[in-house]
């Protein structure tokens, strides 16, 4: 089924359902994707065993053909969000090293609607400022470009970890990852 990393949610969700490709699958074309933009310093914590370990849930929920709506579906949280079990930081040395022993109200009804974990996203500090230049963990790279330009540009907004510029855009605009 192609390139797994490039399926919208609403795709995924039929092909999971279609079982044209399993959670477990797509859970590690995530991990992959993950590891590999690793130097865009995007992620504070990856979880590729929690991902694992979600989708194989998500299978044999999807299996019973009892799954709910996000079942094996993976998302990056943004690291201002607690996560059990899970090193919480939001990008501040405050909260180095601080694992909580409870789940927020939003990725628990994450989880319950069966989506799957691939990490932990950096963040401005306690989501405090407008270009994600400022976490402990330092700043994430935008690699998107203009054709020929090597100008460094923010991922822009608090939360620069999680953004991603649409692949139908490159070519089209002249961006380009650098």
């Amino acid at each position: 089924m192609g390139d797994l990393t490039k399926l919208t949610i609403a795709e995924a969700r039929e092909g999971l359902r279609a079982r044209k490709f399993s959670a477990a699958e797509l859970a590690e074309a995530h991990n992959a994707e993950v590891a590999a933009a690793k130097p865009l310093n995007a992620f504070i914590t990856e979880t590729p065993e929690a991902a694992l370990k979600m989708a194989a849930a998500a299978d044999k929920l999807l299996g019973k053909g009892d799954a709910p709506a996000l079942a094996g579906i993976p998302i990056a949280v943004k690291d201002v969000f607690c996560t059990e079990g899970v090193l919480t930081t939001a990008g501040s040395h405050i909260l180095d090293g601080f694992t909580p022993h409870y789940e927020s109200i939003v990725t628990a009804n994450l989880w319950s609607s069966g989506a799957v974990m691939v990490g932990k996203t950096n963040c401005d500090e306690f989501a405090m400022g407008s270009s994600n230049e400022n976490s402990y963990y330092g700043p994430v790279i935008n690699p998107w470009r203009a054709k020929g330009s090597k100008e460094k540009l923010v991922p822009g907004g608090s939360s620069g970890g999680s953004i991603r510029q649409p692949a139908s855009l490159t070519g089209s605009v002249g961006v380009k990852p650098s």
